[in-house]
This record gives structure tokens, C-alpha cells and sequence, in this order.
């Protein structure tokens, strides 16, 4: 069966007053993880749950908020599904928001339908919850989980007790505590925290389960890890710019990156350009740093649709590419003569860059030359949703075995991507120049999207 995988915003608040508004900011503040749906669940008692197609601030009614009383809740949003999903069980009314992939979920599946379990969609979180519920105590069934499922995984659990946390065991996605004035919280960004006027805490280590209630955090339980495995395409793309993950701020590594794009261009002679530019948004900290780095001049060539959403993580091929066309408009006075030096976190399948391109030099630019922040993408991922097959990904068509073994090679690929997309030059950051960039060690990261290595296997 072919899944959508997903990437999906969690979050999850105790506070001495009524939740929901910060609940809904909350969520609010972590969209861009997820546009197709929204949820929050409260408990005052029993569990209310209200869920939405669409994003929150449109979709969301003061009826709605009104109607979800309580002092603690979780929240969700999404590319895939409704979420949280609510469950009547012997551990009375609870209700569970995800985010992650499951690799073994039609194993899962299977293995349960055999033993009389049935399932309404068959999605991850249903398997998740099933788990959890079988075991019959909250903290011993999110303990189960990390022995019977492959994949990545940051949880939720809105209970009579609290909040039940937790995040597997290698910690591929980001989760953060924070507190404020009678008030604790956990979100997959800081920047749902912060925004909220609340201090971080830390990140939730991985393989910890931690409840959230009136006395604030409490680890109930720490989990073995074999390694830790943070995705690398958190810093470069998935998360905010103003967000902060394991100590390593996001607006920081970006820049790092388009830093040491700019170095290689000066250490292979230096390129003659005019101006500096993003391609919006995901490109902007890329591009800053390349200005830094060069004292090229910084210049914005784009008009951002902030009504679009993005077009990365929308949900099919179609709708990608139709959000796009949708995002960006040329500034025509900008570009009209210049050499362009346009960066970028990431080239996939090539069509929207290929479109940027072409759309700079319909304008009048004289050059294009595209800088891109990752390294060439040759693998898919398994624990989100970074890149989805082989098929998708431009640079296995031009290297099938997917492994780049010099700069050589690597320059080899850039001058048949350059061709491909029409641009003038394209240059990627080695995977040693990128993982440089973050700042963790190479050992702390999945790097799965590059070299292949599931960090789960034994390799490094």
C-alpha cells in the first residue's frame, strides 16, 4: 500500500485557566508543518474534540472554542488526516495527537486485523493508539511502542491525569517543554511557545515520556536510546526560521549554510553576480548567509503570496505545483539585467526551480545561477515527509546508484542539474559542508535523505 507520509505539528497545554485560546495559537503558530487539517481536544471532565479540514484560523468559530472547555488540552495540524482522534477505553476517555511515520504499518496492520482488531482508515494513528490501549496503562503502552514499530514518532495523550509526551526513541522530530504563569506546554517548535510569552524549557529527550499536570513536568519514564537521530531537514526546511531545536537555532544553521555556499564559490574562483536573492520563503536564511558571506548585494526578486501556502509539503504533485504558480511573483525592476545568484534549501524534482529560472530570465535577467543548501537529494525518507520515491528525486536520474563519492562527481551532477533547470550554474553543499553548517555531530543526525543509511541500521 502507498502511503502519504506525514509531517504534522503536535501540541499540548496544562494551564490554571481555561486552555483553548492558547491551544489555538498554539497550533496557530505551528501551520506550516501541516495546512490540510486542524484539531484540539480539552478535557473539563469528559473530552471535548473539535477537528477541521483546513487551516486553523480560517476554520476554527468562536461557537467552536466556546465549546471546548477546560483547563488542559492537545492540539494538531496536518497534511494527512483529523487529528486528535478521540477513544472510549478501559482507561476511561482519551484522546491522541501524532506526528511521524510509521514504517511497518501494514505489518502492524495485518497483525492485528489477524487477531481481531479492526481498523476504520488504517492510519498510523490508529495503530499507535490500538498499541497503547492494548497495554491498558498510559505509560506502559507508550513504552510498547518503541518495541513494535520502525519509524519516527512525537505523541500526545490527553488523559483524566494530564498530558502524557513522548518522542521515539531516536528522536527524529523535534519536541520542546516550555512554562509560563501557571502554565505548561509541549509542542514540536519552540516557536509556539515563545510566541505564547512562555519560556522553553528543554527538548524532550529522546525515548522519554513525560506527564504534563497542576505539579508541571514529570518524567515517568526514560526509555533506552541506541543513538540519537535528529532529521537534518528540520533545520534546512521543515521547521521556522525563529525556532530553536536542541540548542541549535534554525535561522542560524540556514545561515551557516548559504555561508559555505559563498566559500566554495570563492575558493573555485570567485562568480561574477549582481545581486544576491531567495527563492520565498525557504531560501531566505540560505540567501542571507550568502550575502554575508560574499558582501554580495541582498535583493528580493520574488513577491511572496502570503495567502499561499507551501508548496513542499502540500499533499500530491498536482497540488504542488498548482501552490507554486500560486506563491511567487517576478519583480520585474529587480531583475531586469542583473546575474542572479538564487538560493534555495533543496532541489527535489526540479519543476518549481526550473520554473523560478525560467520566470527570472522571461524578466530580463541576464544570468541565474542557483546555490542550493542541502546536498543533493538521492534517497527517500522513511520517518516524514522530506521526499516520498525514488522517482520524485531530479539527481537519482542522473546518478542511479545514488552515491557521490568525490567533488567530482558531484560537479558532474551540478552541470547536468544546471542543464536540466535552464540555469547558468548550480551548485549544492557537500554533505561534510552541511552537517558542518547545523552544528551537531554527524553521529546525532539522520542523514537518511543523502547517503542511504537508515539510522536505525547499524551505520553511521
Amino acid at each position: 500500500m502507498k502511503r502519504v507520509q506525514d509531517n504534522c505539528g503536535v501540541f499540548g497545554l496544562y494551564s490554571n485557566t481555561q486552555c483553548v485560546e492558547d491551544i489555538y495559537q498554539g497550533i496557530d503558530f505551528l501551520q506550516h508543518r501541516g495546512q490540510e487539517y486542524c484539531g484540539i481536544a480539552t478535557y473539563d471532565g469528559r473530552i471535548r474534540q473539535v477537528t477541521h479540514h483546513g487551516k486553523v484560523g480560517n476554520t476554527f468559530t468562536d461557537q467552536n472554542l466556546n465549546y471546548l472547555t477546560g483547563t488542559w488540552g492537545i492540539g494538531h495540524v496536518s497534511l494527512k488526516e483529523r487529528q486528535p482522534v478521540r477513544w472510549q477505553s478501559s482507561l476511561g476517555e482519551i484522546a491522541l495527537a501524532f506526528s511521524g511515520n510509521i514504517i511497518n504499518s501494514d505489518e502492524l496492520i495485518q497483525g492485528m486485523m489477524q487477531k481481531g482488531r479492526a481498523f476504520q482508515e488504517g492510519y498510523d494513528i490508529e495503530i499507535i493508539s490500538k498499541i497503547i490501549l492494548e497495554v491498558g496503562d498510559p505509560v506502559e503502552g507508550i513504552a510498547a511502542l518503541s518495541q513494535k514499530i520502525k519509524g519516527a514518532y512525537t505523541l500526545v495523550v490527553l488523559t483524566k491525569d494530564g498530558i502524557y509526551a513522548t518522542r521515539d526513541v531516536y528522536g527524529f522530530r523535534p519536541l520542546i517543554i516550555g512554562q509560563g504563569s501557571g502554565k505548561y506546554v509541549v509542542g514540536s517548535e519552540s516557536r509556539a511557545i515563545r510566541n505564547l510569552d512562555m519560556e522553553v524549557v528543554r527538548d524532550v529527550k529522546p525515548g522519554e515520556i513525560i506527564l504534563i499536570n497542576e505539579q508541571g513536568f514529570k518524567t515517568c519514564k526514560q526509555l533506552e536510546s541506541p543513538r540519537r537521530a535528529h532529521c537534518a531537514f528540520e533545520w534546512a526546511y521543515t521547521s521556522s526560521i525563529d525556532s530553536v531545536m536542541e540548542g541549535v537555532y534554525v535561522q542560524e544553521t540556514r545561515n551557516n549554510m548559504g555561508a559555505r555556499l559563498a566559500k566554495r564559490d570563492m575558493e573555485d574562483g570567485g562568480i561574477e553576480a549582481d545581486l544576491v536573492a531567495p527563492v520565498p520563503m525557504s531560501g531566505i536564511g540560505h540567501a542571507l548567509g550568502y550575502h554575508m558571506q560574499s558582501k554580495i548585494n541582498y535583493q528580493e526578486v520574488f513577491l511572496y503570496n502570503r495567502y499561499a501556502d507551501r508548496s513542499y509539503t502540500q499533499s500530491t504533485q498536482v497540488a504542488r505545483e498548482k501552490m507554486a504558480k500560486r506563491k511567487l511573483s517576478v519583480l520585474g525592476s529587480s531583475v531586469k539585467g542583473q546575474r542572479v545568484i538564487l538560493c534555495d534549501d533543496s532541489i527535489v524534482r526540479g519543476t518549481q526551480i526550473l520554473y523560478k529560472v525560467r520566470d527570472l530570465k522571461k524578466a530580463g535577467a541576464r544570468e541565474v545561477h542557483v546555490r542550493v543548501a542541502c546536498p543533493p537529494l538521492m534517497y527517500p525518507c522513511d520517518f516524514g515527509i522530506s521526499t516520498r520515491s525514488y522517482e520524485e528525486l531530479k539527481a537519482r536520474q542522473y546518478m542511479p546508484t545514488g552515491n557521490i563519492d568525490s567533488m567530482e562527481q558531484l560537479k558532474e551532477l551540478e552541470n547536468w542539474v544546471a542543464g536540466q533547470i535552464k540555469a547558468d550554474s548550480v551548485k549544492y553543499n557537500s554533505l561534510d559542508a552541511f552537517v558542518e553548517a547545523i552544528g551537531i555531530p554527524r553521529q546525532d543526525l539522520c542523514l537518511k535523505c543523502w547517503n542511504g543509511h537508515r539510522p536505525t541500521e547499524n551505520h553511521l
